[in-house]
């Protein structure tokens, strides 16, 4: 990694990768590790596309957040933010308004450390290390900034894919939507297990392979990933790929059809 490696918390094993920094890595960043690299260039050489569906998943999280911002929201709440990055949501949504407040959750030490440093001057963010399924626990932290009975944004971006079906996602998200007030929006994206993308399997054993099986993915289909927007209206267009999300430009959108829709991406709003 380029830069100095003192604040990295003392806990964190930099040889063994990350999804997070292994993320950034795809994204250009340079917060990842030798380990985090090499696995990521392991993912590339099966799947040359998916750095390109990174950068699609970011040009999602620009899009959806504006589109909050129009529809009147001025709070967010981003679990499984990951490590700060170009594009991150602060910057677009107090960007639009800059009263806008934002919570970014993550449950990985180095993403919050990062995340701290980079906002510990801006008092209207802030960061709690906490894991997905903490939802009273993130409620309490994130109240100290966002008031819980105006509407929220939340967002979880390519986070619900490393959730085995026997943490019961979908009630997860339940109880998330339980604590809401009414007009909130939940946008996320998740890779497809219906997608026509070559080579998803094998970059899936490797990558689980490489963390000694922490962090696995399950790929799900579009009725499975449909399911966890159960008790919000979707906006149109509807759960797609996320590069066909109301997509604003050319850069919004892959050379490769497939990896347009390696990751699918929503937005719905609570009643």
């Amino acid at each position: 990694m380029a830069g100095e490696r003192g604040w990295v918390p003392p806990e964190v094993d930099t040889t063994v990768p990350n999804p997070a920094r292994v993320y950034d890595f795809w994204l250009d960043g340079d917060h990842n590790f030798a380990a985090d690299r090499e696995l990521g260039e392991q993912i590339l050489r099966i799947m040359p596309g998916i750095r390109d569906a990174a950068r699609l998943n970011r040009a999602f999280l620009r899009r959806a957040a504006r589109y909050m911002v129009d529809a009147g929201i001025r709070q967010f709440l981003d679990v499984g933010a990951g490590i700060p990055t170009v594009g991150n949501l602060h910057e677009i949504v107090q960007q639009a308004d800059p009263s806008c407040r934002v919570v970014y959750v993550d449950r990985e030490s180095v993403a919050v450390a990062h995340s701290e440093l980079l906002l510990q001057d801006n008092d209207r963010c802030a960061v709690l290390q906490a894991d997905l399924r903490d939802v009273d626990e993130i409620f309490a932290g994130a109240g100290k900034l966002l008031d819980p009975d105006q509407p929220t944004g939340v967002f979880m971006l390519l986070l619900l894919h490393f959730v085995p079906d026997s943490w019961d996602p979908a009630g997860i998200l339940a109880r998330y939507r339980e604590r809401l007030a009414p007009g909130s929006f939940l946008a996320l994206t998740h890779v497809a297990a219906d997608t026509e993308s070559t080579g998803l399997d094998e970059a899936i054993e490797v990558y689980t392979n490489r963390q000694n099986q922490q962090n696995q993915p399950f790929p799900r289909t579009h009725d499975q990933v449909l399911r966890f927007f159960d008790g919000f209206d979707l906006v149109e267009p509807g759960l797609v790929g996320c590069a066909m999300w109301n997509p604003q430009g050319a850069g919004d959108m892959s050379d490769d059809p497939a990896i347009n829709t390696l990751p699918y991406g929503g937005v719905g709003r609570k009643p």
